[in-house]
């Protein structure tokens, strides 16, 4: 196994569970100061954060195959990674606070405190020269 690969795969695994911790917290913050809809607000924006690291490893592992190839082409891949997420983001908040009704505040603290974890996770593991 290439070691880009394995350190995405732990990385993603870590990410994945500080943002369930961290999401699920949130809510039972919300659930107790709010209520219980303001909890499910808070942990649907943290599954919508969620949805987007999943898209963000498979894309740079995806991306890591096609540089070897071609890398031109593994960079274009990761470009339109990105602009595939922000849609994503979007689309998933969109549905929560539009066509579900979730709680604004709630879904944005859920979905905002996820993505803390990824940037805390890739933090910690980042060149010592770029911290």
């Amino acid at each position: 196994m290439d070691i880009v690969v394995s350190q995405v795969q732990a990385n993603a695994k870590k990410v994945v569970v500080l943002q369930l911790i961290i999401t699920t917290l949130a809510a039972m913050v919300f659930g107790i100061v709010g209520d219980s809809w303001a909890a499910l607000s808070t942990f649907y924006g943290g599954l919508a954060s969620l949805c987007v690291s999943w898209m963000l490893r498979r894309g740079v592992l995806n991306a890591n195959e096609i540089a070897r190839k071609d890398p031109k082409r593994g960079m274009a891949v990761l470009y339109v990674g990105a602009l595939q997420r922000f849609v994503l983001v979007l689309v998933l908040l969109g549905l929560g606070l539009g066509l579900l009704g979730m709680e604004p505040l709630a879904t944005i603290v859920g979905f905002g405190s996820a993505q803390l974890a990824y940037v805390v996770v890739m933090r910690k593991n980042a060149h010592p020269a770029s911290r």
